[in-house]
């Protein structure tokens, strides 16, 4: 028995302002082990979320140097602030969520976080995670591999299982989101969006 597949521990890959499925995924894991010696990998929830505006799901995307992509370890991942990228994330999120009915209780966090000048995508992903489970009350060890392995079947390596390209397996709850634009609930959000709208309830919906 591998690491991987020990009970209640996980293997998922870092992410940032990970989609509700993401944490619904984790939510009964005793520990999560959080993929730190792949390759980078580009168009993927690594480095980017999705949130709901006025005029439907919109991408938030953190830059990362370029030069670093090519079989790069992701913890090696520099984030370039030469972009304006913290701005334009804050700005979305406020004009997309002040209005929900918990956005007063948890924006603050995520703005210290956001705001700060972290220099590598690893840790701020951890960083927002961290902040995120607390606002959950969920309490999860995070680890991180110390050694790539490839992927296998494991029933546990979750790495590659939750994607912006394919319909997630991993369903929540629905609840009452802010913007009702007639096309039915939207999954694939980042959790803020449950969080800011359902609170110290967001936990019972993943």
């Amino acid at each position: 028995m591998t690491i991987f597949t020990m009970e209640g521990k996980i293997l998922v890959s870092t992410a940032y302002l990970p989609p509700v499925e993401y944490f619904t995924l984790i939510s009964e894991a005793d520990e999560v082990l959080i993929e730190s010696e792949e390759n980078y990998l580009k168009q993927s929830y690594r480095n980017r979320c999705y949130i709901l505006s006025a005029h439907g799901p919109q991408l938030l995307t953190v830059p990362v140097y370029q030069g670093s992509l090519h079989k790069t370890p992701i913890k090696d991942i520099r984030i370039d602030y030469s972009k304006r990228w913290q701005q334009v994330h804050l700005r979305a999120i406020i004009s997309s969520y002040s209005s929900s009915p918990y956005f007063q209780f948890y924006f603050e966090n995520i703005e210290k976080i956001i705001s700060s000048k972290i220099d590598f995508l690893l840790d701020l992903n951890m960083e927002l995670i961290q902040s995120i489970l607390k606002m959950l009350k969920m309490e999860i060890k995070l680890t991180y591999t110390t050694y790539f392995v490839p992927v296998r079947t494991d029933e546990n390596d979750f790495r590659y299982k939750i994607t912006p390209k394919e319909k997630s397996q991993f369903l929540s709850k629905k609840y009452i989101q802010v913007f009702d634009n007639g096309t039915g609930f939207i999954r694939g959000l980042s959790v803020l969006d449950l969080i800011f709208n359902k609170g110290p309830e967001a936990v019972d919906y993943l």
